[in-house]
């Protein structure tokens, strides 16, 4: 048998339905970091590409109902993702810059049990899409993950 090669694919974009493109692209922009990369407009639908290093955001303007409200740290329906997640060096520092104009809906908590220094709030974007913001996160070594095999 004959061992395929593995195809190289590289993080692309996460596609995202917004009632206000220019609230949601404020929101990134001010929270995340992220920067208009592209504009496409055809046949009067307008997308928004932002990006933040490697990472792009796709902006879709929609005027459907949401399917359901998320809460906590995001959804659990199949087929739907839970939340969006970034990194920070602080997130109490974080928090305290945003000064309470961030709906949270989840923590500040620790998972010190798991990761010392492992701290994590959920809050939302401008249509209720939860976003992660967490500290302190490190992959397991190879030894531990070969604990779960």
């Amino acid at each position: 048998m004959t061992k395929s090669k593995a195809i190289e694919a590289r993080w692309s974009h996460v596609g995202l339905n917004c009632t206000d493109q220019d609230a949601t692209e404020e929101f990134y922009t001010r929270w995340f970091g992220f920067r208009r990369a592209r504009t496409v407009e055809a046949d009067g639908v307008r997308v928004i590409f932002l990006r933040s290093g490697n990472v792009y955001l796709e902006l879709f303007q929609t005027d459907a109902s949401p399917l359901f409200t998320a809460e906590n740290d995001g959804p659990d329906h199949p087929g739907t993702a839970r939340h969006l997640a970034f990194q920070v060096d602080d997130v109490d520092a974080f928090l305290a810059a945003a000064d309470g104009a961030l709906p949270v809906s989840l923590g500040p908590l620790t998972f010190d049990a798991f990761i010392p220094g492992w701290k994590t709030v959920w809050v939302t974007d401008p249509d209720g899409l939860v976003i992660e913001v967490s500290q302190g996160y490190t992959d397991q070594s190879e030894e531990e993950l070969a604990r779960y095999a």
